[in-house]
């Protein structure tokens, strides 16, 4: 069974111009209004849904998450096959239980526990 990408990330320095860019440039709906300034994009039509946030260190990066079974063991596999665990299992306030790893290259991947 293939696992999906079901939901991607767009992160910068300034969040709020970012997602301006992104609402005006592309016609996407952005909801932004909780404490980090996190703006969801509502999916569109045969597209998956994301997000366009405020970068927690200061880089600009993209990230796209794979939904799992188990996050645990989702990560034991990536680090079977070479890749390694840059954030364990964690739960998102009010939100779903993610993980990130980097592959052997070192592109950042999200895992998202599927529902």
């Amino acid at each position: 069974m293939a696992y999906p990408v079901t939901h991607f990330e767009i992160i910068g320095t300034d969040a709020a111009a970012l997602q301006t860019f992104y609402r005006d440039t592309f016609d996407w709906t952005i909801d932004a209004n909780n404490p980090v300034n996190y703006g969801m994009v509502a999916a569109a039509e045969g597209g998956i849904s994301g997000g366009v946030g405020p970068s927690m260190d200061g880089k600009p990066t993209i990230n796209f998450y794979i939904e799992v079974p188990d996050l645990a063991a989702a990560l034991k596999d990536v680090e079977a096959h070479g890749g390694k665990t840059v954030m364990p299992p964690m739960d998102v306030p009010g939100g779903p239980s993610i993980a990130m790893f980097n592959d052997p290259e070192g592109n950042r991947i999200g895992l998202v526990k599927g529902m």
